[in-house]
């Protein structure tokens, strides 16, 4: 970690601190987006959405970051493994985690969620499950254009580059035998690892480039 940003707990929670911004996960700031009709609405449910057999569906976020995307997909109905290898943005989610299950509402979609600290393309290439969705958002220099976003992760990306292994994680998670694998790319953006999707759910900003697989 860069010696300008560290760790430190305050007023019950963890903080990423620099000299000149401080951030910290919050999950309670996504509860109008949790909310029908608001969360059917959402691009990545759309993206994630897998026909009612009447069972609980698996996702895997394999680069879960604070966790923002996998709690739309448990609140959808998933159960989320998340994969987060950096031990700081870990132990920000770890802690966003706790907050969340002793929080109203936000506590049965938080119970959905499994947060494992390691390397998600070894993960998947040893899994004992079979997943339905793979889900796939690795860091892109395009992804924050707004300042107000930018300014969020401006502290994160001190911690994690752009992703540098884009075919090896695009193959361990066809490897893992899910019904589909979602992408999320800038809305102008190449498509990971030049793999064209079967199709695209598209907005202003981003897109979910979906892959699909006979199972």
């Amino acid at each position: 970690m860069s010696e300008k940003v560290k760790l430190v707990f305050e007023d019950g929670s963890l903080w990423l601190k620099s000299d000149e911004m401080k951030m910290r996960g919050d999950f309670t700031a996504m509860l109008p987006r949790l909310k029908q009709p608001n969360l059917s609405r959402e691009l990545i449910v759309r993206a994630a959405k897998i026909k009612n057999d009447g069972r609980e569906h698996i996702a895997i976020d394999a680069t879960a970051g604070m966790g923002e995307d996998s709690l739309l997909l448990a609140a959808a109905g998933f159960n989320v493994i998340l994969y987060e290898n950096d031990p700081i943005i870990a132990a920000l989610l770890e802690d966003s985690l706790k907050r969340a299950a002793n929080e109203k509402y936000l506590d049965r979609i938080a119970s959905r969620m499994r947060l494992v600290r390691e390397d998600s393309i070894k993960a998947l290439n040893n899994l004992d499950i079979v997943p339905d969705v793979v889900y796939l958002d690795p860091m892109f220099p395009e992804r924050s254009k707004s300042g107000l976003i930018k300014k969020k992760f401006q502290l994160l990306q001190q911690l994690e580059n752009p992703c540098s292994n884009e075919e090896e994680l695009l193959e361990a998670a066809i490897k893992s035998g899910p019904k589909k694998i979602v992408i999320k790319r800038p809305a102008k953006g190449a498509y990971l690892a030049g793999r064209k999707p079967d199709y695209s759910i598209e907005g202003k900003a981003i897109r979910y480039d979906v892959m699909v697989f006979a199972r």
